[in-house]
């Protein structure tokens, strides 16, 4: 494949963006997508369940198949360029990816340095506990055990917002802190919705309800400065997926919960 662009002075130009000075586009316009017919997303598939690797290798995730609708929509091929967290931004202003779709978060920082999309979906953490536990706020807590991974925004929320007599256990991962869900030593869980999907379709017994949404950060699909036209068709396409539930499937699949209210209500 020939890519429409000069490398060297793509270069050039996006690395003075890092220090907050304003650019031309710094990746492929909508022409030069459409041209080549190709859209190239930066996904960090160590990043289950958004980016992932399944067990013949194939490319799997909810930013994967967000990612594979907006090809769709565009009439090109996607072409999925692996990042890490640390390398998502780079990656786009460098010119190795048109946009990027990797569980990128909307905040004020990031807003400086490239264009975000209307939402497509959310990061949430959660307090998930039985059907019938008795909890419907943090204050139902008190006087009752929690589970979670040490170090997370998990750990960071419900630290935060659990009142005092709440006995928070930290286990050092998501994988421990899991089997003391299963093995019975606790039954409410702060954690992510896609976690407690996997659990519950590990161990059906063991199941939980999420409780409690303690917070949602909305994301993005990242988009070069001034790269208006494609980011103007990507607004566009993210509407309609919005709109016809294809994005509130591809969320539920892999989350086990449903987009919330407002980021449903930017395809209305």
């Amino acid at each position: 494949m020939t890519l429409l662009m000069k490398p060297a002075a793509a270069v050039a130009a996006c690395a003075t963006l890092l220090f907050g000075i304003t650019t031309p586009v710094c990746a492929n316009t909508l022409e030069q997508v459409m041209q080549q017919k190709v859209l190239r997303v930066a996904i960090d598939l160590n990043a289950p369940p958004y980016g992932m690797k399944n067990e013949t290798m194939k490319e799997v995730g909810s930013d994967v198949e967000t990612a594979n609708l907006l090809a769709q929509g565009l009439g090109v091929k996607l072409e999925i360029v692996p990042t890490t967290q640390a390398n998502r931004i780079p990656f786009l202003l460098t010119n190795k990816a048109d946009i990027v779709i990797s569980s990128l978060s909307i905040t004020p920082e990031r807003a400086k340095v490239i264009d975000f999309s209307v939402p497509y979906a959310v990061i949430q953490s959660v307090i998930g506990a039985p059907k019938d536990a008795p909890i419907k706020d943090m204050k139902d807590l008190v006087g009752k055990t929690v589970v979670t991974a040490r170090g997370t925004t998990n750990d960071q929320n419900v630290t935060k917002l659990a009142p005092p007599g709440t006995n928070i256990v930290r286990f050092e991962n998501d994988a421990t802190a899991i089997t003391a869900i299963t093995s019975g030593q606790a039954n409410i869980f702060s954690t992510a919705p896609s976690i407690i999907a996997a659990l519950n379709k590990k161990d059906p017994a063991k199941a939980l309800d999420i409780k409690v949404v303690m917070s949602t950060s909305k994301m993005g699909i990242g988009v070069a400065k001034n790269n208006t036209e494609l980011k103007d068709k990507i607004n566009e396409l993210v509407r309609q997926n919005l709109k016809d539930g294809q994005l509130n499937t591809i969320f539920k699949k892999y989350h086990g919960t449903d987009l919330p209210q407002d980021v449903l209500a930017e395809g209305k």
